[in-house]
Protein backbone atom coordinates (compact mmCIF):
# COMPACT_ATOMS: atom_id res chain seq x y z
CA UNK A 1 0.00 0.00 0.00
CA UNK A 2 1.24 3.49 -0.84
CA UNK A 3 1.13 6.15 1.90
CA UNK A 4 0.82 9.73 0.66
CA UNK A 5 1.37 12.65 3.00
CA UNK A 6 -1.13 15.37 2.20
CA UNK A 7 0.79 18.46 1.12
CA UNK A 8 -0.37 19.79 -2.26
CA UNK A 9 -3.75 21.03 -3.47
CA UNK A 10 -4.61 17.82 -5.33
CA UNK A 11 -4.00 15.71 -2.22
CA UNK A 12 -6.01 18.13 -0.08
CA UNK A 13 -8.92 17.82 -2.52
CA UNK A 14 -8.67 14.02 -2.44
CA UNK A 15 -8.78 14.13 1.38
CA UNK A 16 -12.12 15.93 1.05
CA UNK A 17 -13.51 13.96 -1.90
CA UNK A 18 -12.81 10.39 -0.75
CA UNK A 19 -15.63 10.24 1.89
CA UNK A 20 -18.43 11.30 -0.51
CA UNK A 21 -17.40 8.46 -2.83
CA UNK A 22 -17.30 6.01 0.07
CA UNK A 23 -20.74 7.08 1.33
CA UNK A 24 -22.40 7.55 -2.07
CA UNK A 25 -25.05 4.89 -1.35
CA UNK A 26 -25.73 5.97 2.24
CA UNK A 27 -28.79 8.25 2.29
CA UNK A 28 -28.10 9.35 5.86
CA UNK A 29 -24.68 10.80 5.08
CA UNK A 30 -24.40 14.59 5.06
CA UNK A 31 -21.16 15.92 3.72
CA UNK A 32 -19.43 18.34 6.14
CA UNK A 33 -18.52 21.77 4.82
CA UNK A 34 -15.08 21.69 3.23
CA UNK A 35 -14.13 24.89 5.03
CA UNK A 36 -14.85 23.37 8.45
CA UNK A 37 -12.42 20.52 7.74
CA UNK A 38 -9.83 22.76 6.09
CA UNK A 39 -9.86 25.11 9.09
CA UNK A 40 -8.77 22.25 11.36
CA UNK A 41 -5.55 21.91 9.34
CA UNK A 42 -4.92 25.64 8.91
CA UNK A 43 -2.13 26.75 11.23
CA UNK A 44 -3.44 30.31 11.12
CA UNK A 45 -6.92 29.29 12.27
CA UNK A 46 -6.33 26.32 14.60
CA UNK A 47 -4.70 27.38 17.85
CA UNK A 48 -3.73 23.79 18.67
CA UNK A 49 -0.85 23.95 16.22
CA UNK A 50 0.88 26.22 18.77
CA UNK A 51 1.23 23.30 21.16
CA UNK A 52 0.91 20.31 18.86
CA UNK A 53 1.64 18.64 15.55
CA UNK A 54 -0.74 17.24 12.97
CA UNK A 55 -0.34 15.56 9.60
CA UNK A 56 -2.78 14.05 7.09
CA UNK A 57 -2.29 10.93 5.00
CA UNK A 58 -3.95 9.15 2.11
CA UNK A 59 -3.62 5.40 1.65
CA UNK A 60 -3.69 4.03 -1.90
CA UNK A 61 -3.79 0.49 -3.24
CA UNK A 62 -1.66 -0.94 -6.04
CA UNK A 63 -4.02 0.60 -8.61
CA UNK A 64 -3.36 4.03 -7.03
CA UNK A 65 -6.95 4.16 -5.80
CA UNK A 66 -7.60 5.76 -2.41
CA UNK A 67 -8.81 3.17 0.11
CA UNK A 68 -8.37 5.16 3.33
CA UNK A 69 -7.39 8.44 4.92
CA UNK A 70 -6.55 9.74 8.39
CA UNK A 71 -5.17 12.66 10.36
CA UNK A 72 -2.74 11.85 13.17
CA UNK A 73 -1.67 14.33 15.80
CA UNK A 74 -0.16 15.10 19.18
CA UNK A 75 -1.40 17.89 21.40
CA UNK A 76 0.43 18.80 24.61
CA UNK A 77 -2.80 20.20 26.07
CA UNK A 78 -4.47 16.80 25.74
CA UNK A 79 -3.60 15.68 29.27
CA UNK A 80 -4.01 11.96 29.95
CA UNK A 81 -2.57 9.37 32.36
CA UNK A 82 0.00 8.40 29.73
CA UNK A 83 1.15 10.49 26.75
CA UNK A 84 -1.72 10.00 24.32
CA UNK A 85 -1.99 11.08 20.70
CA UNK A 86 -4.99 11.15 18.48
CA UNK A 87 -6.25 10.00 15.12
CA UNK A 88 -9.18 11.63 13.38
CA UNK A 89 -10.96 12.13 10.08
CA UNK A 90 -10.54 8.37 9.63
CA UNK A 91 -12.27 6.86 6.62
CA UNK A 92 -11.63 3.43 5.18
CA UNK A 93 -13.10 0.81 2.91
CA UNK A 94 -14.67 -2.21 4.60
CA UNK A 95 -11.46 -4.18 4.86
CA UNK A 96 -9.80 -5.03 8.17
CA UNK A 97 -6.35 -5.50 6.64
CA UNK A 98 -6.46 -1.99 5.20
CA UNK A 99 -7.66 -0.54 8.50
CA UNK A 100 -4.92 -2.41 10.40
CA UNK A 101 -2.31 -0.94 8.06
CA UNK A 102 -3.62 2.57 8.76
CA UNK A 103 -3.75 2.01 12.51
CA UNK A 104 -0.23 0.54 12.54
CA UNK A 105 1.03 3.53 10.58
CA UNK A 106 -0.56 5.94 13.07
CA UNK A 107 0.80 3.97 16.02
CA UNK A 108 4.34 4.16 14.65
CA UNK A 109 4.00 7.89 13.88
CA UNK A 110 2.85 8.56 17.45
CA UNK A 111 5.46 6.32 19.06
CA UNK A 112 8.17 8.25 17.26
CA UNK A 113 6.86 11.30 19.11
CA UNK A 114 6.84 9.69 22.53
CA UNK A 115 3.19 8.71 22.73
CA UNK A 116 2.05 5.60 24.58
CA UNK A 117 -1.57 5.45 23.42
CA UNK A 118 -3.88 6.79 20.73
CA UNK A 119 -7.51 7.90 20.88
CA UNK A 120 -9.84 7.93 17.91
CA UNK A 121 -11.60 9.00 16.01
CA UNK A 122 -11.18 12.45 17.55
CA UNK A 123 -10.50 16.00 16.43
CA UNK A 124 -7.30 18.04 16.48
CA UNK A 125 -9.27 20.62 18.44
CA UNK A 126 -12.17 20.88 20.86
CA UNK A 127 -14.65 18.11 21.56
CA UNK A 128 -17.58 20.04 20.11
CA UNK A 129 -16.84 18.92 16.52
CA UNK A 130 -15.71 15.80 14.67
CA UNK A 131 -15.42 13.60 17.76
CA UNK A 132 -16.18 9.90 18.09
CA UNK A 133 -17.29 6.87 16.09
CA UNK A 134 -21.01 6.27 15.65
CA UNK A 135 -21.89 2.86 17.12
CA UNK A 136 -25.68 3.10 17.36
CA UNK A 137 -28.37 5.31 15.84
CA UNK A 138 -27.17 5.87 12.29
CA UNK A 139 -29.40 8.84 11.56
CA UNK A 140 -28.44 12.03 9.74
CA UNK A 141 -25.62 13.68 11.73
CA UNK A 142 -26.06 17.04 13.39
CA UNK A 143 -23.87 19.87 12.18
CA UNK A 144 -20.27 19.27 13.30
CA UNK A 145 -21.00 15.68 14.38
CA UNK A 146 -19.05 12.73 13.05
CA UNK A 147 -20.82 10.14 10.95
CA UNK A 148 -19.57 6.78 9.70
CA UNK A 149 -20.68 3.49 8.26
CA UNK A 150 -21.64 0.74 10.77
CA UNK A 151 -18.57 -1.40 10.01
CA UNK A 152 -16.19 1.24 11.47
CA UNK A 153 -16.97 -0.09 14.95
CA UNK A 154 -15.63 -3.51 13.95
CA UNK A 155 -12.54 -2.04 12.27
CA UNK A 156 -11.57 -0.30 15.51
CA UNK A 157 -12.48 -3.07 17.93
CA UNK A 158 -10.95 -5.89 15.86
CA UNK A 159 -7.65 -4.00 15.87
CA UNK A 160 -7.74 -3.77 19.66
CA UNK A 161 -9.23 -0.37 20.40
CA UNK A 162 -11.41 -0.27 23.51
CA UNK A 163 -14.14 2.19 24.43
CA UNK A 164 -12.64 4.97 26.54
CA UNK A 165 -16.06 6.56 26.93
CA UNK A 166 -19.42 6.53 25.21
CA UNK A 167 -20.95 9.71 23.83
CA UNK A 168 -24.70 9.73 24.40
CA UNK A 169 -27.01 11.83 22.26
CA UNK A 170 -30.46 12.55 23.68
CA UNK A 171 -33.60 13.51 21.81
CA UNK A 172 -37.29 14.18 22.32
CA UNK A 173 -40.24 14.98 20.02
CA UNK A 174 -41.31 18.61 20.27
CA UNK A 175 -45.00 17.63 20.21
CA UNK A 176 -44.60 14.61 22.47
CA UNK A 177 -46.09 14.35 25.92
CA UNK A 178 -44.44 16.62 28.47
CA UNK A 179 -43.77 15.33 31.94
CA UNK A 180 -46.47 16.23 34.45
CA UNK A 181 -43.67 17.45 36.70
CA UNK A 182 -42.94 20.21 34.19
CA UNK A 183 -46.54 21.36 33.96
CA UNK A 184 -46.96 21.30 37.74
CA UNK A 185 -43.77 23.31 38.25
CA UNK A 186 -44.87 25.71 35.52
CA UNK A 187 -48.18 26.30 37.28
CA UNK A 188 -46.37 26.86 40.57
CA UNK A 189 -43.91 29.47 39.30
CA UNK A 190 -46.40 31.14 36.94
CA UNK A 191 -48.20 32.39 40.07
CA UNK A 192 -45.10 34.30 41.15
CA UNK A 193 -45.24 37.82 39.67
CA UNK A 194 -41.46 38.16 40.04
CA UNK A 195 -40.85 35.30 37.58
CA UNK A 196 -40.92 35.78 33.83
CA UNK A 197 -39.70 33.93 30.73
CA UNK A 198 -38.43 35.69 27.61
CA UNK A 199 -37.30 34.39 24.24
CA UNK A 200 -33.97 35.56 22.86
CA UNK A 201 -34.20 38.50 20.42
CA UNK A 202 -31.74 39.31 17.64
CA UNK A 203 -32.04 43.05 18.25
CA UNK A 204 -30.99 42.63 21.89
CA UNK A 205 -27.90 40.45 21.54
CA UNK A 206 -25.89 42.59 24.00
CA UNK A 207 -28.48 42.06 26.73
CA UNK A 208 -28.84 38.34 26.16
CA UNK A 209 -25.08 37.83 25.86
CA UNK A 210 -24.71 39.46 29.28
CA UNK A 211 -27.50 37.33 30.75
CA UNK A 212 -26.11 34.16 29.19
CA UNK A 213 -22.64 34.83 30.59
CA UNK A 214 -24.01 35.42 34.08
CA UNK A 215 -26.11 32.24 34.17
CA UNK A 216 -23.44 30.10 32.51
CA UNK A 217 -20.69 31.14 34.90
CA UNK A 218 -22.85 30.54 37.96
CA UNK A 219 -24.25 27.22 36.70
CA UNK A 220 -21.29 25.61 34.94
CA UNK A 221 -17.95 27.31 35.68
CA UNK A 222 -17.17 24.91 38.53
CA UNK A 223 -18.75 21.85 36.92
CA UNK A 224 -16.45 19.22 35.49
CA UNK A 225 -13.48 21.50 35.08
CA UNK A 226 -15.44 24.06 33.10
CA UNK A 227 -14.07 27.48 32.32
CA UNK A 228 -15.70 30.85 32.90
CA UNK A 229 -17.09 32.62 29.85
CA UNK A 230 -16.20 36.23 29.15
CA UNK A 231 -18.92 38.63 28.03
CA UNK A 232 -16.89 39.82 25.04
CA UNK A 233 -16.47 36.24 23.78
CA UNK A 234 -20.13 35.46 24.37
CA UNK A 235 -21.21 38.53 22.41
CA UNK A 236 -18.85 37.63 19.57
CA UNK A 237 -20.34 34.12 19.50
CA UNK A 238 -23.90 35.48 19.50
CA UNK A 239 -23.15 37.87 16.64
CA UNK A 240 -21.62 35.02 14.61
CA UNK A 241 -24.78 32.98 15.25
CA UNK A 242 -27.14 35.82 14.36
CA UNK A 243 -27.95 34.61 10.80
CA UNK A 244 -29.26 31.29 12.14
CA UNK A 245 -30.78 32.39 15.45
CA UNK A 246 -34.44 31.47 15.70
CA UNK A 247 -36.13 33.87 18.10
CA UNK A 248 -38.69 31.29 19.24
CA UNK A 249 -36.43 28.54 20.58
CA UNK A 250 -33.94 30.06 23.05
CA UNK A 251 -35.36 31.09 26.41
CA UNK A 252 -34.28 32.91 29.55
CA UNK A 253 -36.00 33.06 32.92
CA UNK A 254 -35.78 36.08 35.20
CA UNK A 255 -36.53 36.89 38.79
CA UNK A 256 -37.28 40.63 38.88
CA UNK A 257 -35.25 41.01 35.66
CA UNK A 258 -32.27 39.10 37.10
CA UNK A 259 -31.38 36.09 34.89
CA UNK A 260 -31.68 32.79 36.72
CA UNK A 261 -32.01 30.15 33.96
CA UNK A 262 -31.48 29.65 30.24
CA UNK A 263 -32.33 27.11 27.55
CA UNK A 264 -30.40 27.70 24.32
CA UNK A 265 -31.30 26.02 21.04
CA UNK A 266 -30.41 26.58 17.40
CA UNK A 267 -31.72 25.00 14.19
CA UNK A 268 -29.67 22.03 13.01
CA UNK A 269 -27.63 23.64 10.25
CA UNK A 270 -27.08 20.30 8.54
CA UNK A 271 -30.74 20.32 7.50
CA UNK A 272 -29.78 23.20 5.20
CA UNK A 273 -26.10 22.44 4.56
CA UNK A 274 -26.91 19.01 3.16
CA UNK A 275 -28.01 20.75 -0.06
CA UNK A 276 -24.61 22.46 -0.50
CA UNK A 277 -22.49 19.29 -0.93
CA UNK A 278 -19.64 20.55 1.21
CA UNK A 279 -19.15 23.87 -0.55
CA UNK A 280 -19.75 27.34 0.89
CA UNK A 281 -18.62 29.87 -1.70
CA UNK A 282 -20.60 32.90 -2.86
CA UNK A 283 -23.05 30.81 -4.90
CA UNK A 284 -23.55 28.34 -2.04
CA UNK A 285 -24.17 31.18 0.43
CA UNK A 286 -26.92 32.50 -1.82
CA UNK A 287 -28.30 29.00 -2.18
CA UNK A 288 -28.15 28.61 1.61
CA UNK A 289 -30.31 31.72 2.07
CA UNK A 290 -32.79 30.38 -0.49
CA UNK A 291 -32.90 26.89 1.05
CA UNK A 292 -33.26 28.41 4.52
CA UNK A 293 -36.30 30.30 3.28
CA UNK A 294 -38.10 27.56 1.36
CA UNK A 295 -37.10 24.34 3.15
CA UNK A 296 -38.64 23.56 6.50
CA UNK A 297 -36.13 22.67 9.19
CA UNK A 298 -37.76 20.22 11.58
CA UNK A 299 -34.78 19.60 13.85
CA UNK A 300 -33.42 21.91 16.54
CA UNK A 301 -30.35 21.32 18.66
CA UNK A 302 -30.00 22.06 22.36
CA UNK A 303 -26.59 23.60 22.97
CA UNK A 304 -26.71 24.89 26.57
CA UNK A 305 -29.08 24.48 29.50
CA UNK A 306 -28.39 26.03 32.87
CA UNK A 307 -29.93 27.13 36.16
CA UNK A 308 -28.11 29.25 38.73
CA UNK A 309 -27.34 27.30 41.95
CA UNK A 310 -29.88 29.06 44.19
CA UNK A 311 -32.70 28.11 41.84
CA UNK A 312 -31.68 24.52 41.17
CA UNK A 313 -34.08 21.82 42.38
CA UNK A 314 -36.94 24.33 42.58
CA UNK A 315 -38.64 23.27 39.36
CA UNK A 316 -37.79 26.50 37.55
CA UNK A 317 -36.42 24.34 34.70
CA UNK A 318 -39.89 22.83 34.28
CA UNK A 319 -41.39 26.29 34.14
CA UNK A 320 -38.90 27.36 31.45
CA UNK A 321 -39.27 24.23 29.34
CA UNK A 322 -43.05 24.24 29.30
CA UNK A 323 -43.22 28.01 28.68
CA UNK A 324 -40.82 27.67 25.77
CA UNK A 325 -42.36 24.48 24.40
CA UNK A 326 -45.89 25.93 24.29
CA UNK A 327 -44.56 28.89 22.34
CA UNK A 328 -42.37 27.08 19.82
CA UNK A 329 -45.09 24.55 19.08
CA UNK A 330 -47.24 27.42 17.80
CA UNK A 331 -44.57 29.44 16.02
CA UNK A 332 -42.11 26.97 14.47
CA UNK A 333 -41.98 23.83 12.32
CA UNK A 334 -39.60 21.97 14.61
CA UNK A 335 -40.56 18.39 15.36
CA UNK A 336 -37.48 17.08 17.18
CA UNK A 337 -35.12 18.45 19.80
CA UNK A 338 -31.64 16.90 19.87
CA UNK A 339 -28.90 17.42 22.42
CA UNK A 340 -25.24 17.36 21.50
CA UNK A 341 -23.45 14.39 23.04
CA UNK A 342 -22.85 13.89 26.75
CA UNK A 343 -20.05 11.62 27.92
CA UNK A 344 -21.10 8.62 30.01
CA UNK A 345 -18.41 9.71 32.48
CA UNK A 346 -20.65 12.65 33.43
CA UNK A 347 -23.65 11.22 35.33
CA UNK A 348 -24.77 14.66 36.53
CA UNK A 349 -25.24 15.88 32.97
CA UNK A 350 -26.85 12.60 31.99
CA UNK A 351 -29.35 13.01 34.80
CA UNK A 352 -30.16 16.54 33.66
CA UNK A 353 -30.72 15.31 30.10
CA UNK A 354 -32.95 12.50 31.31
CA UNK A 355 -34.93 14.95 33.46
CA UNK A 356 -35.86 16.80 30.26
CA UNK A 357 -37.95 13.81 29.11
CA UNK A 358 -35.35 12.72 26.55
CA UNK A 359 -34.20 9.30 25.41
CA UNK A 360 -30.85 8.19 24.01
CA UNK A 361 -31.25 8.01 20.24
CA UNK A 362 -27.61 7.92 19.11
CA UNK A 363 -24.30 6.70 20.52
CA UNK A 364 -20.76 7.48 19.53
CA UNK A 365 -17.63 6.07 21.11
CA UNK A 366 -14.24 7.54 21.83
CA UNK A 367 -11.85 4.62 21.43
CA UNK A 368 -8.42 4.20 23.01
CA UNK A 369 -5.57 1.89 22.08
CA UNK A 370 -2.72 1.36 24.58
CA UNK A 371 0.59 0.60 22.88
CA UNK A 372 1.69 -1.51 25.86
CA UNK A 373 -0.79 -4.38 25.48
CA UNK A 374 -0.01 -5.65 28.99
CA UNK A 375 -1.01 -2.39 30.67
CA UNK A 376 -4.45 -2.50 32.34
CA UNK A 377 -7.04 -0.52 30.38
CA UNK A 378 -8.98 2.10 32.34
CA UNK A 379 -12.02 4.00 31.15
CA UNK A 380 -12.48 7.75 31.54
CA UNK A 381 -12.83 8.66 35.21
CA UNK A 382 -16.30 9.57 36.43
CA UNK A 383 -16.84 13.25 37.13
Amino acid sequence: MNVVKVTNDAEKREFLEFPPRLYKNDKKYIRPLNKDIQDVFDKKKNKFFKTGECERFLFKNTQNKTVGKVAVFVNKKYKQEQPTGGIGFFDCINDQETANFIFDFCKNWLQERGMEAMDGSINFGERDKFWGIVTDGFDEPLYGMNYNLPYYKDLFENYGFQIYFNQLCYSRPVHGDVSRVFTVMHAKHAKNPAISAKPMKKNQLEKFAKDFTEVYNKAWADHGGGKEMEYAKTLKMFKAMKPVINEHISWFVYENEKPIAMWMNIPDLNQWFKYLHGKFGIWEKLKFLWVKKVRKNTKMVGIVFGVVPEWQRTGIDGYMIWEGTKHLRKHTDFEVTELQWIGDFNPKMMKIAESLDTTVTRKLATYRYLFDRNKPFERHRTL
